[in-house]
């Protein structure tokens, strides 16, 4: 039996004692077994349980220096973890900067339009269900509150994924003067301050650059921020909507507005989860995104789809012109179209709706009304002017849905 010993309690072996007395005298630990002898007697056979002594990294040690504690050494059972702790922060998270890059660089868009034409070939029906009942164990989907739940009826995974619900499983709720546009977690709410939007807790974003540049006079200084109020004794607040791919798909209007522009922004399609949003600054402003601009009873809104990594598709009932992750785009481009002036044209081609009537202000949404859908989960913006005792009844990280409140005056 071999036993190793850190390099400072080694002492040379005197003749005459055997291995097991140098463990005995160093306080190693010794377990008796009993076994019975020829003679009927009971001997005991001493085994020393050893333990393997490694250096100490020289990372703990500067650890406990700066910490004023003492560095003890590690359980055998955690070393490896603790191993791997270190070798992730030396060699890992130093090159953080060059695997965003290196995962910007994807052909997100390539894979997203791909995984758009596999979406939309239609399955044998004997292999409907199979392929569904794994999506729905895989996501946690609950089917229970489709309008149809019998799987045969969806012929091909776009129809799966934008399935309609039953009319009855989200009640609008009338108290709240905003409620929920999607199914989905909360990731982050609250005030806009100094024209920057917090994607998650940390990191943020450019209001300018998420919304695009907005007409202003020549000698005017204010911040972007204060060109979108209307006025000074209100404020700019914000909500981020995550939804998951078991999620509900579909986007619903949060309150009664009109909707005077559309600006569509081609870009990346990185993937808008959560744990990516807070390793890449401004994520919302490298993808692509539609953003639903106009008025509501206190001012600016705005409503903006996200698109994501295999959720190249985002649309919009009441714009059939609205073509998103085309092959070839500007970066840094965005198109614009303005609702003002539109009439019948508008209305006649929102199909499964939301519209509640045109007019020469633009197109107006009931509270509630259906506006779009995505291909997969993504993310929802709300942009909103409002009073400023104007309060959230909301939690990070809060699970919400469809017509649930969102905040009140």
């Amino acid at each position: 039996m071999v036993s190793f010993f850190h390099p400072r309690r080694l002492v040379a072996r005197r003749g005459g004692r055997n291995l097991l007395r140098q463990v005995r005298r160093r306080g190693h630990t010794t377990d008796g077994e009993k076994e019975r002898d020829g003679g009927g007697g009971v001997r005991t056979r001493r085994t020393a349980r050893f333990r393997l002594q490694v250096p100490r990294l020289a990372f703990r040690r500067r650890v406990s220096t700066l910490s004023g504690s003492v560095c003890r050494p590690t359980p055998w059972r955690r070393r490896p973890i603790a191993f791997l702790c270190y070798v992730l922060s030396a060699s890992v998270v130093r090159p953080l900067a060059k695997r965003v890059a290196l995962y910007r660089s994807f052909p997100t868009r390539l894979l997203s339009r791909a995984w758009g034409r596999l979406n939309g070939v239609e399955l044998p029906t004997w292999l409907r269900k199979p392929v569904y009942s794994l999506y729905i164990w895989t996501f946690g989907v609950n089917m229970q509150e489709a309008a149809v739940e019998d799987l045969h009826h969806y012929r091909n995974l776009s129809e799966f994924f934008c399935r309609r619900l039953k009319p009855a499983v989200r009640p609008l709720c009338a108290s709240s003067c905003l409620i929920s546009p999607a199914d989905g977690k909360i990731l982050h709410f609250g005030r806009v301050k100094n024209s920057e939007v917090e994607q998650v807790k940390g990191v943020t974003y450019s209001l300018e650059n998420f919304l695009g540049p907005r007409k202003r006079q020549s000698n005017d200084s204010s911040s972007f921020r204060d060109l979108l109020l209307s006025s000074p004794e209100n404020d700019l607040f914000h909500v981020v909507v995550y939804l998951a791919p078991g999620d509900y798909h579909c986007f619903h209007s949060p309150t009664d507005w009109k909707v005077e522009l559309r600006r569509h922004f081609p870009g990346s399609l990185m993937s808008v989860n959560p744990g990516v949003a807070r390793l890449v600054k401004e994520l919302f402003c490298l993808n692509e995104r539609v953003a639903l601009t106009g008025l509501w009873q206190h001012g600016f809104f705005s409503l903006t789809a996200v698109g994501a990594t295999n959720v190249g598709s985002i649309r919009v009932y009441f714009d059939q012109e609205l073509q998103t992750n085309a092959p070839r785009y500007s970066k840094g481009s965005f198109h614009d179209r303005s609702y003002v002036a539109l009439h019948e044209q508008v209305l006649n081609a929102s199909g499964e709706g939301g519209v509640a009537s045109v007019d020469g202000g633009g197109v107006a949404l009931q509270k509630g009304a259906a506006v779009g859908e995505f291909n997969l989960g993504s993310t929802i913006v709300l942009l909103f002017e409002a009073p400023k005792d104007f309060s959230f009844n909301l939690q990070p990280g809060q699970r919400i849905r469809v017509g649930e409140g969102l905040g009140s005056l």
